[in-house]
């Protein structure tokens, strides 16, 4: 009895369904086999996205060398992730089999080794230590397989308000930080003839907005470092990534209870897509073991609407710059401007200048109060639309 020919289609659907599925596994996988013994090094590992891409690369059986400025936190983490494998198979050799094994071909290595991560104490806004630093980061193992560069310090504020000293410590810890960094363990590499620098970097690093000043310049001089470091290292086989994405969101945001939620489900996409623009923490984690095993250069993480703005920053310069100026100029900006430290703990006597907590150690939201000059008020009716299309794009 033949097959109905109303029955073809959905079935090709379900087998290729499964396919995919199958395959996406298998990946998955495989993203995490590729790390087994390789020595990592991840900055800021105690943030959200560090201790996500620390937790996957652990159970790939990578040997972590966590970095970060809180020793406190380091050990935290490091305890998390022990306590997570089984304690009585964590270890420089105690091994666990997971079930793939059993399926997977003989290349496959057949067993899991978890290694007990070793910590040293980083912090980029003191540039004199980082030769200490990386002569710590080398005695760990001998030697360096994958580098990922994670610290940021995010700062917002009109740039008539922001001192030059708040300038010099942003490119501290977002540039010169993480390329002192690179130019210290690079011998490493070039010497093994192997090795992978990865940049977690901002879209900002590709697209400047207003009230980001001193986050964009030093974005974008990051972003370009890291482009001529992959051209030059290539020839000794040394790969260079890069990951921009959008901000991130540690926690995903519900919906008020007042709110009405649209019934159509592509309505509801689409909505969805226009007002999130954020990645979790878990997922720039996932893309980044992605990009160990693949090697990428580049990979852009981010929505389709905010995504768009690249390609009319490129193409419609002027439109863009337009979008821009009209969320400048959104409304009287009676409320203080807020400057944000975020992504990572960092002691800096430049933000305590101007930080009212007065904390020593400074990842709040600091506020900048606005200055009587920039106080801008809406002069036509176009920028009600200028201004939409600039906050769906994240802007």
């Amino acid at each position: 009895m033949g097959l109905p020919s109303v029955m073809v289609l959905p079935l090709l659907v379900v087998v290729f369904a499964g396919i995919y599925y199958v395959y996406n596994e298998v990946i998955q996988f495989m993203s995490k086999s590729i790390v087994r013994n390789k020595v990592v090094v991840i900055t800021d590992a105690m943030s959200g996205m560090g201790s996500e891409c620390a937790k996957l690369l652990h159970e790939g059986g990578a040997r972590l060398v966590l970095c970060g400025p809180s020793w406190d936190k380091l050990e935290s983490l490091c305890d998390s992730l022990c306590n997570g494998s089984d304690p009585s198979k964590v270890g420089e050799g105690n091994f666990r089999e997971p079930i793939w094994t059993l399926v997977l071909t003989s290349c496959i290595y057949p067993c899991t080794r978890s290694f007990t991560p070793k910590l040293v104490l980083l912090d980029f806004s003191d540039i004199d230590s980082m030769s200490d630093v990386i002569t710590e980061i080398r005695e760990c193992y001998g030697c360096v397989d994958v580098l990922i560069c994670n610290s940021s310090i995010k700062v917002k504020a009109p740039v008539q308000n922001l001192s030059l000293d708040m300038d010099k410590t942003v490119m501290d810890v977002n540039y010169f930080g993480p390329i002192t960094l690179a130019k210290g363990l690079l011998p490493l590499m070039i010497a093994r003839r192997t090795g992978h620098f990865i940049l977690v970097n901002s879209i900002q690093g590709r697209l400047a907005v207003p009230f980001r000043t001193s986050y964009a310049a030093s974005k974008h001089a990051v972003q370009a470092f890291f482009d001529c470091l992959r051209a030059e290292v290539e020839e000794y086989g040394v790969s260079v990534s890069t990951i921009s994405h959008t901000f991130i969101n540690a926690a995903a945001p519900s919906p008020a209870l007042s709110d009405p939620q649209p019934t159509n489900a592509l309505w509801a996409y689409i909505l969805n897509k226009m007002t999130t623009h954020g990645v979790s923490p878990k997922n720039l984690a996932g893309e980044i073991v992605r990009v160990v095993n693949r090697q990428k250069r580049e990979v852009l993480l981010a929505h389709p609407i905010p995504r768009t703005a690249l390609y009319v920053r490129c193409f419609l310069p002027s439109f863009f710059f337009a979008v821009a100026a009209a969320r400048v100029k959104d409304g009287t900006m009676e409320e203080p401007l807020k400057l944000t430290c975020v992504a990572r703990e960092v002691t800096c006597e430049a933000c305590k200048a101007h930080c009212s907590l007065m904390s020593p150690v400074c990842y709040v939201v600091m506020e900048i109060p606005l200055c009587e000059g920039t106080k801008l008020k809406s002069s036509w009716r176009p920028q009600v639309l200028l201004r939409q299309i600039g906050h769906a794009w994240g802007i």
